[in-house]
């Protein structure tokens, strides 16, 4: 009888380890079709609708009076961009949340991406820069702060970096209050739409900066996939697995690094959109983390939080910062709530 079973057991044990593949594999289906219908949606619909044999006609080439430009300059690349800045957000946060094990260590929260905002002020206010040295000038603020922090927390754990990730985040906020208040009054409010995080100013050269950053970033990423899930179960398991664990926090930190800042210097630094995405992502994918997921789940947020903005109030095209804020203050909270529960044993 025993041995009547074995087939049986044998079966059941494989398609137990087909599960979680199959469902991820559902789910990542279910996400890439709610992405390309937010983008369509982004591009096709709003205050100016457009047909889709027009749309395609003007892929082709054929000018449309009025609705070319709107399309192509405009709902297009404002798209576009906010499908690279959600996935880019997206896997950058769920590297760092992985990485340090904790929700709350997200760019957004332990001040690199508010680094990458003051140096592009700076270098904006101070220096008039423009176009891709903003780029430049964000990558070196982020990676600055994650290089300052990392040393102030070193032996202190994840949770004291991201205390002084969070004291970090505070006094670059005060830099670009400081610097704001240097500022012309035009280029203050330009810097203070920015930095709440809008797609309204999206043009083909940041998509295209964006684009190229990413088509090296993320094979990266998935290079280090293995390493992020060693470090994962944490350095002494990690070690335990044959991992170099400095090495591969430090690549896995700069590719972070340098998937948050890219996007902030393109459109801003959209609140909460990195901090979203992993925990999101790994609750549809049964507690697992997954980088591909947490690109999606990024994507979709920030063009249906720009469709929100931009068509919400008629006449008002809102950045797409206030209504990511909105919905991530309110999670925020909640996760304080049951850390502190948790850590209290209620």
């Amino acid at each position: 009888m025993s041995v009547a079973q074995k087939p049986a057991t044998g079966a059941w044990v494989r398609a137990q380890r087909k599960a979680p593949r199959r469902r991820r594999t559902l789910i990542t289906a279910a996400l890439g079709v709610l992405v390309f219908g937010l983008l369509a949606v982004n591009i096709l619909l709003g205050s100016y609708t457009v047909t889709i044999p027009d749309f395609f006609s003007m892929l082709g080439g054929q000018t449309i009076p009025g609705a070319s430009f709107i399309v192509m300059e405009n709902k297009l690349p404002q798209a576009l961009l906010g499908l690279l800045t959600g996935a880019s957000f997206g896997v950058a946060g769920a590297i760092f949340q992985s990485m340090l094990r904790n929700p709350l260590a997200s760019p957004d929260i332990i001040g690199i991406s508010y680094g990458a905002s003051a140096s592009a002020i700076a270098a904006v206010v101070l220096f008039g820069v423009r176009g891709v040295g903003v780029s430049v000038a964000a990558i070196i603020g982020a990676l600055a702060v994650a290089l300052l922090i990392t040393v102030l927390a070193r032996g202190r754990g994840g949770t004291g970096l991201i205390l002084i990730g969070i004291g970090a985040a505070a006094f670059m906020q005060a830099a670009v209050t400081f610097l704001l208040a240097r500022a012309d009054i035009n280029s203050a409010q330009d810097a203070m739409i920015w930095l709440t995080g809008s797609l309204n100013s999206a043009n083909w050269e940041r998509v295209t900066v964006l684009a190229l950053a990413l088509l090296v970033l993320l094979p990266l990423t998935a290079a280090g996939s293995r390493e992020l899930h060693g470090l994962a179960l944490g350095d002494d398991t990690a070690a335990g697995l044959g991992l170099n664990v400095p090495r591969a926090r430090l690549m896995l930190t700069i590719v972070g690094v340098l998937l948050a800042a890219l996007p902030t210097a393109a459109a801003g630094p959209i609140a909460f959109v990195a901090f979203l995405s992993g925990p999101i992502a790994k609750r549809l994918n049964g507690g697992a983390a997954s980088l591909p997921l947490a690109a999606l789940v990024g994507a979709a947020i920030v063009l249906a939080a720009n469709f929100a903005a931009v068509n919400a109030i008629p006449g008002i095209s809102l950045p797409v910062g206030v209504v990511t804020g909105a919905l991530g203050a309110p999670f925020l909270l909640w996760l304080l709530i049951t850390s502190n529960r948790a850590n209290q044993g209620g």
